[in-house]
This record gives C-alpha cells, sequence and structure tokens, in this order.
C-alpha cells in the first residue's frame, strides 16, 4: 500500500501542473503572436509604391537598408529610420517599418516599397491608414 505521503507529492504535482498550464493561457491571452501592440489612433496619408531604383535594381536607402521588389518598408521625410508603424489599406494591415526618407512626390507622406504594396494590393496613390505601435525598435 502506498504510503500517504507519496499521495501528497503526485497530489502537489498535479495541481503544480495545472497551475502552469493556467499561469500560460493567461500569459497568452490577447496576444495572439509576438507582434507589438499598436498605440494610438489611426492618420490618414497619402501613399504609392515605388522602387527607389528606376532600373528595378536593389539600392541602398537612406537609412541604410538594402531595397529590392520584396523588400517591405516605408519611406517617411520626418520619422526616423527603423519606427515601426502599421499600415491598413482597404482592410489589410502590416506591420513594417521606416527604411527611407522621402517621398520627394508633393501631397504624399508615405511611399510604400514594391513589396509591402503587393502584400496590402496598392496600386497607385490612394490614402492609407497608420498608426505607430508600442515598440519602436528592436
Amino acid at each position: 500500500m502506498p504510503q500517504p505521503t507519496a499521495f501528497r507529492v503526485v497530489g502537489l504535482l498535479g495541481i503544480a501542473v495545472v497551475a502552469v498550464a493556467v499561469a500560460l493561457a493567461l500569459t497568452r491571452k490577447g496576444h495572439h503572436s509576438g507582434l507589438p501592440a499598436a498605440a494610438g489612433h489611426w492618420y490618414s496619408a497619402l501613399a504609392a509604391p515605388y522602387l527607389p531604383s528606376a532600373a528595378g535594381k536593389p539600392t541602398r536607402s537612406a537609412c541604410g537598408v538594402v531595397i529590392g521588389p520584396k523588400t517591405k518598408g516605408v519611406a517617411h521625410p520626418t520619422l526616423p529610420c527603423g519606427v515601426k508603424v502599421y499600415i491598413e489599406y482597404q482592410g489589410k494591415e502590416a506591420l513594417t517599418q521606416v527604411i527611407d526618407r522621402g517621398p520627394s512626390t508633393p501631397g504624399r507622406e508615405f511611399d510604400i516599397t514594391q513589396g509591402l504594396a503587393n502584400e496590402l494590393g496598392l496600386v497607385g496613390t490612394h490614402t492609407i491608414k497608420w498608426r505607430y505601435t508600442t515598440s519602436t525598435s528592436g
């Protein structure tokens, strides 16, 4: 016949396993991924896709990023390089970051790399929505 102490140990082990499972479930609740949370409200801005090189060859941006046809990022005249933002266009949302300076076209606030424009379905100049994240680096 098992000792009463063995029953206690098994019982405490079972409680510990359940407690760990509950703690993990609670810490993950509301966090569907490792993405930073959005901060603040949505802003509207004119944006259009761009390739910094007319020949379509990869080129180095003002922020030091090599930009090719599949690179995902935005160019903005005043937001610092590396700042992460959410971009939304026609119900599609993407987390990206400032990787270049621009745009050089009057009236536009953002240039969207071709890779990100393809992901969002952005063709031509349109109004997008954007907002900051709770994390600006890393």
